[in-house]
């Protein structure tokens, strides 16, 4: 809430007390709408960062996860929250796990630099930039539309970005010249011959698993592979096998809300 209180203004009022209360009821409504979008649209931060792990020259300028951090102090009767962000992310279909880049502002039970776990469902947005463009940013684009033109480019000069039009948020690599990336990665068909010829190679590597009990099957199905995922079941890959979760494939892929990897699992 601070930010608006900045930007607008939180004691010009004029004595209309109430419609402040409702000011802030709707944006605090705006952010929770921004905060469900950033975890639902998730599965489309994790997909990227998965290829990005993969490429020998990196193609990201950075991937964030912003996380809401609480704490009960002495003089509050409510604990204080505190959103920041945390990188070098990992994500394993179930937690997500990052390190702190923020310094609190009055949180003591945290500090920059530790490791993060949660799950997707506690996170209040995520952002990544790629080349420049930035991609995500739910709860930024939020409160960059209640800004005025120069707001915003004050905001994005603090930030060394351009998130463009507040209206509008990316989600996938080049989602406007090429939607179709939104089904698919296009690493994920471009490395077709070369994951065919892996297996073909090594078929005993389409059972084995890590130490949380993921085949390859269930690492591809969460991020929401499908070439890969359809050429392992073609080679023989047991999409009945359980992570020590108890999870299969298809499992991560209902949860990942990956629609097309649940058809040719189901």
């Amino acid at each position: 809430m601070g930010i608006f209180k900045k930007i607008f203004g939180g004691n010009n009022n004029d004595g209309k007390d109430e419609e402040v209360v409702v000011f802030y009821a709707e944006q605090n409504e705006m952010l929770k709408r921004a905060n469900e979008e950033a975890q639902n649209n998730f599965k489309y931060f994790w997909r990227e960062l998965y290829w990005e792990y993969k490429r020998i020259i990196p193609a990201h300028n950075f991937a964030m996860v912003k996380i809401p951090f609480g704490q009960k102090m002495k003089g509050h009767e409510e604990p204080i929250f505190e959103h920041m962000w945390i990188n070098n992310i990992n994500f394993d279909g179930e937690f997500i796990y990052g390190e702190l880049v923020n310094v609190p502002n009055q949180l003591t039970n945290v500090k920059k630099g530790d490791t993060v776990k949660r799950k997707i469902n506690e996170i209040g947005d995520w952002l990544m930039c790629i080349q420049g463009e930035v991609y995500g940013g739910f709860t930024i684009q939020a409160m960059r539309s209640q800004m005025n033109d120069a707001q915003r480019e004050d905001h994005d000069n603090a930030w060394g970005l351009d998130f463009g039009n507040p209206d509008e948020v990316l989600l996938v690599y080049q989602q406007k010249e090429h939607p179709e990336n939104l089904l698919e990665h296009p690493m994920s068909k471009n490395m077709a011959d070369q994951v065919r010829e892996f297996f073909k190679t090594n078929p005993d590597e389409l059972q084995k698993t890590d130490g949380i009990g993921h085949t390859f099957l269930h690492n591809e199905a969460i991020a929401g592979n499908l070439t890969s995922t359809r050429i392992m079941l073609e080679l023989g890959a047991d999409k009945n096998t359980k992570s020590n979760s108890g999870k299969t494939a298809l499992d991560y892929a209902k949860e990942m809300g990956w629609n097309h990897i649940v058809e040719v699992l189901a």
